[in-house]
């Protein structure tokens, strides 16, 4: 099926930008997605969702919504009709009640997930080293440096705040577990997954695999595209309801 006219917003999570989605986007075009990357101040979930809603509302047609790590939280709390479909890239997704802080602290962390601590105006920031020693361990030393210039902290309050009904109850979803990511353990990744119901995958990649594993990010947002695509292809029925065909 085409990809024509199916919009792909690619939402970033902690310590990055929209820059970290660079080798997406382009395959993501050449297979006919209209792409976006949302911008995220990260200073607050109901800050992060409204940007993200101010994108989505500049778009015409169905949305797929791909959210990498806490990004993962704040694509199933938006609550604008014209998404059809999630994609978690090794991403975050607490249930209802639960926050992002929730489930990232589930299980047993990777002996190399830094130490988070909020600075004096409640922002957490990532140590350069911890690009190459976590964050995207599999990355070039030129590719670490970048993403640690333009790191964008996260506010102890977007971590903590509950999650409201999440989307990911009431769309389809897929999930890229990420089993070399030292950040988000992938038994927890796993867990969340079969917890979403969603069409899993896993990949022998670190935490950031649109930078170090961009094939594998692309085909399974390729994957949910065309499942959007089929979906807007299959005749409705307009037999009365309860008539027997």
């Amino acid at each position: 099926m085409s990809a024509t006219r199916i919009n792909v917003v690619l939402v970033h999570g902690a310590w990055a930008d929209g820059s970290s989605w660079r080798k997406v986007i382009g395959p993501l075009r050449a297979n006919g997605c209209n792409v976006s990357a949302a911008p995220l101040p990260l200073t607050s979930l109901a800050d992060d969702v409204a940007a993200l809603d101010r994108v989505l509302e500049r778009l015409e047609g169905p949305v797929v919504l791909v959210g990498h790590a806490y990004g993962g939280a704040v694509i199933a709390a938006t609550r604008v009709p014209k998404v059809a479909s999630l994609v978690y890239v090794a991403a975050l997704a607490p249930d209802e009640g639960e926050s992002a802080g929730d489930v990232f602290h589930r299980g047993q962390p990777h002996p190399k997930r830094p130490q988070l601590e909020p600075d004096s105006h409640g922002l957490v920031w990532l140590r350069d080293e911890d690009f190459g020693n976590a964050f995207a361990q599999n990355a070039s030393s030129e590719e670490q440096a970048v993403l640690a210039a333009v790191q964008r902290p996260i506010a102890v309050s977007g971590i903590g705040a509950p999650m409201e009904r999440p989307l990911w109850k009431d769309r389809p979803s897929w999930s890229l577990i990420a089993e070399e990511d030292r950040m988000i353990a992938p038994d927890t990744q796993r867990f969340m997954a079969e917890r979403m119901g969603a069409r899993a995958r896993t990949r022998p990649v670190d935490h950031t695999p649109q930078v170090t594993a961009p094939g594998d990010v692309v085909d399974i947002i390729l994957d949910a595209v065309r499942d959007v695509a089929a979906t807007r292809q299959r005749p409705v029925s307009n037999q009365p309801e309860g008539e027997a065909s």
